[in-house]
């Protein structure tokens, strides 16, 4: 089985939050010509800077109908009985327009780099790693450089995520993470036997960090403004996964089939690390 997926990799303004979400609608109905079944956008996008995590969902709700398919994304939520405090949240939003379910962001503690750039107080959520079960696949989310703790994308993975979204916001190249970025994007992908997404916002002359990644390659790539569109093979995925390593030759894969049967927590544990 196939299935189209996008990444939304902006050119934003902070602040100008109707210009953003024109723009999405834009993007949106390309997606829908070129036959996209999933479209994921940055982190917090079209609302970067918008501090009203309910900005944009009436739109993104129609718009999921009206195309048939699943949209993911994320804004800040108000933390019910705390003043002044927010999550980082991402929904998604299924092809009959109903919000299917939301992750918010566990990893690192707060406080941490929203309040000098997005200007509002971050607290991480307790961990709760929901995993999205549609026609097309299992899908899980991350944000950001949650893509920098492996657990995470681990967890996910055992819990049978297929495709997993890690939405970023912006300033990577500007901060020199580009290239490293890009390649954990990549190691996600191989040792989890998955396939893995992330585009960020771009605010000024910076380059994206736009990537699809699967265990076997990348499938496509770009540091431009604009949609990133890949087709994924989820038989494939499922084959790697069933599959054993072996010596043939030719060989039949391109990233070692199995390996996620050859976790051994007893041994960790005797490690005297702290898991």
């Amino acid at each position: 089985m196939k299935v189209k997926i996008a990444m939304v990799q902006p050119q934003v303004t902070k602040g100008e939050f109707e210009k953003n979400l024109d723009m999405a609608c834009l993007y949106l109905d390309k997606a829908a010509e070129e036959g996209v079944n999933v479209v994921c956008f940055s982190e917090g996008y079209p609302g970067p800077s918008a501090a009203v995590f309910d900005c944009p969902r009436s739109m993104l709700v129609s718009k999921a109908h009206e195309h048939k398919m699943y949209i993911i994304f994320g804004g800040i939520e108000k933390i019910s009985g705390e003043s002044d405090y927010y999550y980082v949240t991402e929904e998604v939003i299924d092809p009959s327009g109903k919000i299917i379910g939301k992750y918010r962001r566990t990893t690192p503690d707060g406080p941490y780099l929203y309040t000098n750039w997005w200007k509002f107080k971050y607290k991480e959520a307790e961990a709760n790693f929901p995993i999205f079960d549609t026609e097309y696949g299992k899908i899980g989310l991350l944000v950001c450089s949650e893509v920098y703790v492996p657990e995470l994308s681990r967890i996910l993975a055992l819990k049978g995520a297929e495709i997993v979204f890690m939405p970023a916001g912006g300033l990577i190249d500007d901060l020199g993470l580009l290239k490293g970025w890009q390649t954990l994007i990549k190691a996600r992908a191989i040792e989890n036997l998955m396939y893995t997404a992330t585009a960020q916002n771009i605010y000024a002359l910076e380059s994206g960090v736009g990537i699809i990644a699967g265990p076997e390659g990348v499938l496509a790539q770009s540091t431009q403004p604009g949609l990133i569109i890949a087709t994924l093979d989820m038989d494939r995925i499922r084959w790697l996964r069933k599959e054993e390593e072996t010596v043939d030759l030719p060989k039949r894969y391109r990233a070692i089939p199995g390996t996620l049967r050859w976790r051994k927590p007893d041994l960790y544990r005797k490690s005297g690390v702290d898991w």
